[in-house]
């Protein structure tokens, strides 16, 4: 074995056919050097007489899974690799990329300039570049389309799904399946394929899959509605069709060309910094200034749960879904009957759509335990209670807990708003106690607020963000604050969507206003959908902590009591904010138009109209104060980490990058000057947070503050 000049590729001769190993670990990111080292050694096999083919490999656990994301954030440029791609495509000597892992983007995009490809049974491969908000950009959007068709490509690059290699095979991707040792598969099919002579196939000249002329608009029409269904507002989707378009209809170099131009104006957009920079928020989380990677870890093979409703049944899934076997205890057969009946009939709804098979559903199913007692509750490692949201009672199944839990079991409750630490202290065991506010459906949302009490030990600390990984969440550190970061930056959200409605917009014309700038649901529909009677308690609980605030109570909507009062619960009942059919089909309700207009005639409020853009700042700007204040109190420990909460637990668009990076893209100077005038318009609740004003003084922006802490 011979040692390429370049340290992240290896190089060596197995008989007649160069091997050049890609070693960039973890992943072997097209990083500088790489590129540069497959290059080197290509060039040198060219007019080397005693070899005959080139096998491309990866080391480690993948092939190149594309480009190094921390390159394209600091430069905003990817690499440029079309001088490699140029000699992979016409080598002197057949090349062959030998696949495994999962090949993503740029990697592919490699791949597919070699003259062939093999693939490991197990390989998976993607072109996932939209969902960062750029056109890939080298040569992949005109390659793609001509090994596996124009349809197929649309289809590959708008869901930015894996393919397997099967599939991959299949759809034309790659040439060969190795079932065995992938490099010997890889240098038995560069043999074979020397052996045969040439000319060896380059992807540029494939004309096989070319699609009709008259077939072109009507695929990628097709493309720009699934752009629209799966990234509404989105711009690089709609990028890459152009890049398609380009290869159906113009010369390679020419596709190319057009490709590149509209690559880099991708990775310029605000679209593409919001989507990278929410791509690093997610993997930032679990860094706690405080807690070295050493910190010991509990062990966590056994668990159980304290309440059987949607909440416990939810969490419950999420366990057993990682191999992890679960007690489910409720105060009756009843509670724990409907609760599994729960349970079952998200599985086989699971089932239905191919997620798992009926067997795996019932080899789920059976690692819960129903009881009604604490039999067994001393072997588990983690209990985790999901009971109603009521201080006593959580106090006393704490109280209980403490007398039948071993020592070193973690005690967790699933609370969105109570205090930890008045929970910790029904405990002799403080330093064991942590919250994990869990997001509905449990089994389903990515976020998990994990909430440290003053006394939570790091070790379950530690853990607890390991265990969230491990039922693959986003776990993300909180302090012990009311309504943690995600609610308590909510409830004026909720609260200033409510008060619009009073002085004269429609609850259909914010949910429009808010969906059409990128939120997944309106504000009104998300209340519908939990129900009203439980945001009109938590309004209740907000109104008295106010009044002991201020010694006054500022003003708050009153509509929601009132449809409460009259039983419209949301969709439970039919009736909310919306009216909806027995499908859940939301329709505008008049009457409850007309109830606003009387209750505000009532209160004296002056009606008018509101544009989407007034009402996108009242909505959202009061959360970014909301969240200024959550960082100045040290509450989340970053910007970033407040982004991510509200991307994947709050419907946050990801190509907005969280309300403050949404801040920061307006400008704090713009944000406090509406906030400023907010508080002169509606008083003390919109009081700025004085870290807003100062990094508006200072020019500076909230993701500032994560370069320095991080």
């Amino acid at each position: 074995m011979t040692s390429s000049p370049h340290s992240l590729t290896r190089f060596h001769v197995d008989g007649r056919v160069a091997i050049i190993t890609i070693n960039n670990p973890p992943v072997n990111a097209i990083a500088k050097g790489v590129p540069e080292g497959i290059e080197a050694a290509l060039q040198s096999v060219q007019t080397n007489p005693e070899i005959d083919a080139v096998v491309l490999i990866g080391a480690g656990k993948t092939f190149i899974a594309g480009a190094d994301l921390a390159e394209f954030a600091e430069t905003g440029k990817g690499p440029d690799i079309a001088t490699l791609l140029t000699l992979l495509e016409n080598s002197a000597k057949p090349t062959v990329a030998a696949l495994h892992g999962t090949p993503l983007g740029g990697g592919v995009e490699i791949a597919m300039a070699a003259n062939y490809r093999v693939a490991a049974a197990d390989t998976q491969m993607g072109m996932p570049e939209v969902t960062i908000g750029v056109v890939p950009g080298a040569q992949g959007t005109q390659r793609l389309p001509r090994l596996v068709g124009l349809a197929k490509a649309v289809e590959m690059l708008m869901t930015a799904a894996m393919v397997k290699a099967p599939e991959a095979l299949q759809i034309g991707l790659i040439d060969h399946v190795v079932t065995g040792d992938l490099l010997e598969g890889a240098l038995a099919f560069a043999k074979e394929v020397a052996a045969k002579g040439g000319p060896h196939p380059k992807t540029s000249e494939k004309t096989d899959k070319q699609v009709a002329p008259e077939a072109i608009a009507p695929i990628l029409a097709a493309g720009r509605e699934q752009a629209k269904k799966l990234r509404r507002n989105q711009t690089a989707p709609l990028k890459v069709l152009e890049a398609f378009e380009a290869a159906a209809t113009l010369p390679f170099d020419q596709g190319i060309q057009k490709e590149r131009e509209l690559s880099e104006a991708s990775l310029q957009s605000p679209q593409a910094k919001a989507l990278i920079h929410a791509f690093f928020a997610e993997r930032a989380v679990g860094k706690i200034a405080d807690i070295p990677k050493d910190t010991p870890l509990y062990s966590i093979r056994k668990a159980a749960i304290i309440g059987a409703g949607t909440m416990g049944g939810g969490i419950a899934m999420a366990l057993v879904n990682a191999g992890i076997p679960v007690r489910l205890k409720d105060s009756s057969q009843a509670a724990l009957d409907r609760g599994l009946a729960t349970v079952r009939s998200n599985f086989e709804r699971s089932v239905s759509r191919g997620r798992i098979t009926a067997e795996v559903m019932e080899q789920r199913i059976a690692m819960i335990s129903p009881q009604m007692d604490y039999a067994g509750f001393d072997e588990a490692d983690i209990v985790i209670e999901a009971v109603y949201e009521s201080m006593d009672l959580k106090k006393q199944i704490f109280g209980e807990l403490d007398q039948v839990a071993k020592p070193d079991c973690i005690l967790a409750t699933n609370t969105s708003t109570l205090d930890i630490d008045e929970i910790a202290s029904a405990t002799q065991r403080p330093q064991m106690v942590i919250g994990l506010h869990f997001f509905s459906p449990a089994h389903v949302m990515r976020l998990l607020e994990v909430v440290r009490g003053k006394a939570t030990s790091k070790s379950v600390v530690a853990t607890t963000l390991g265990l969230a990984k491990t039922l693959r969440k986003v776990g993300v550190l909180v302090g012990n604050a009311y309504g943690f970061v995600g609610n308590r930056m909510m409830f004026p959200y909720m609260r200033e969507a409510q008060l619009l409605v009073e002085e004269g917009a429609t609850p259909a014309q914010v949910d429009a206003a808010l969906t059409d700038w990128g939120m997944a649901m309106g504000i009104f529909s998300v209340d519908d959908m939990g129900g009203l009677d439980l945001g009109s308690h938590v309004f209740k609980k907000i109104r008295k902590r106010q009044e002991l605030a201020f010694g006054t109570q500022p003003r708050m909507p009153v509509m929601i009591d009132k449809l409460v009062e009259l039983g419209r619960l949301g969709q439970k009942t039919r009736k909310g904010w919306f009216l909806y059919d027995e499908n859940r089909k939301q329709t505008p309700d008049p009457e409850v138009e007309q109830m606003i207009a009387a209750a505000a005639k009532e209160l004296g409020i002056a009606r008018r109209t509101f544009t989407n853009d007034q009402i996108i700042e009242r909505c959202l700007y009061c959360m970014i104060n909301e969240g200024a204040k959550i960082l100045e109190e040290g509450v989340a420990q970053r910007a970033s980490d407040i982004d991510t909460i509200y991307m994947t637990g709050y419907g946050f668009p990801g190509y907005r990058g969280g309300p403050m990076w949404y801040a920061d893209a307006v400008g704090l100077d713009k944000v406090l000057a509406k906030v400023k005038q907010f508080h002169q318009e509606h008083g003390v609740l919109w009081t700025p947070s004085r870290l807003l004003e100062k990094l508006a003084a200072e020019g500076k922006t909230f993701a500032s503050l994560d370069q320095v802490t991080s």
